[in-house]
């Protein structure tokens, strides 16, 4: 598994270029599921405390034949936790309910503007951070002005910035927001869950050129425009096809092809809110 090198965070720290997304992978079966992951070599493992699986995930991580040091465990904050107090509590509880010595990364789920104390999430996760309870911080589906609100306030920068990125909803400028303040761009649904994106004329095309599957062709999108994707996949043999993508080079055509199917999507993070 290739990692890149973070843009700001720990000194000389990195983390895996695809990830494992495991929503929908719980008890026994998210277990054996997370840890066929782990065998294919994933490396980079994305849980939340909403998503109900911390614990087998975890459970994966600790009975995995490779070193723990190797791999990152990364859970995120729900909205209802943003109070400062009650974040540090649930830290501690994403933690316990995962078994390990260490949370690797901790990131805010969404801002949840209305509610307006993501900045006290933030001073949260940063001390925990100080604690040694966790080793990165993060946030996920934060715009530019939420970012600056935290940075501004605590002199912290995130690590990555965890949005939905695909070809049909790129999301440019929040990458380039990213970019521009030392922020990594992680992407979720990188394969357009619930759209026709893997059926989609110019993706089969281009797939079909390189002899890949229209998967394994979008997540070679995603990673050669900077992201990191987090595929998810409860198979095997589908699991280890998802890593199969380092060697796969999009010409400058195909590239401006797949741009052009931009268009709006996506839960937008003034009004969203995940309690």
């Amino acid at each position: 598994m290739p990692d890149i090198p973070l843009l700001s965070g720990p000194d000389g720290a990195r983390i895996p270029a695809i990830g494992l997304g495991t929503y929908d992978l719980r008890g026994a079966d998210g277990v054996t599921q997370t840890a066929s992951a782990i065998a294919a070599g994933y490396r980079l493992l994305d849980t939340a405390f909403n998503y109900d699986n911390e614990g087998a995930v975890g459970r994966a991580i600790a009975e995995a034949a490779v070193p723990r040091e190797s791999l990152v465990y990364s859970t995120k904050l729900p909205g209802r936790y943003h109070r400062h107090d009650l974040a540090r509590w649930a830290i501690e509880e994403s933690l316990f309910r995962s078994g390990l010595d260490r949370l690797d990364m901790v990131l805010i789920h969404w801002p949840n503007p209305r509610i307006g104390l993501y900045a006290e999430a933030w001073r949260a996760l940063v001390e925990a951070r100080e604690a040694g309870l966790v080793t990165m911080i993060g946030v996920s589906n934060f715009l530019p002005e939420h970012l600056d609100r935290i940075i501004g306030d605590t002199g912290v920068t995130p690590v990555l910035n965890q949005i939905l990125v695909n070809p049909y909803v790129p999301h440019d400028e929040w990458r380039a927001a990213d970019a521009e303040r030392g922020i990594l761009t992680e992407g979720y649904s990188p394969l357009g869950n619930g759209t026709d994106l893997v059926q989609n004329g110019s993706v089969t095309r281009i797939a079909a050129a390189h002899e890949v599957s229209p998967a394994r062709l979008l997540l070679a999108w995603a990673v050669t425009i900077g992201v990191i994707p987090l595929p998810k996949s409860a198979t095997a043999s589908r699991q280890a096809e998802n890593l199969d993508v380092f060697d796969i080079e999009l010409t400058g055509d195909e590239l401006e092809e797949l741009a052009s199917l931009a268009r709006a999507g996506g839960a937008d993070p003034l009004t969203h809110e995940e309690l």
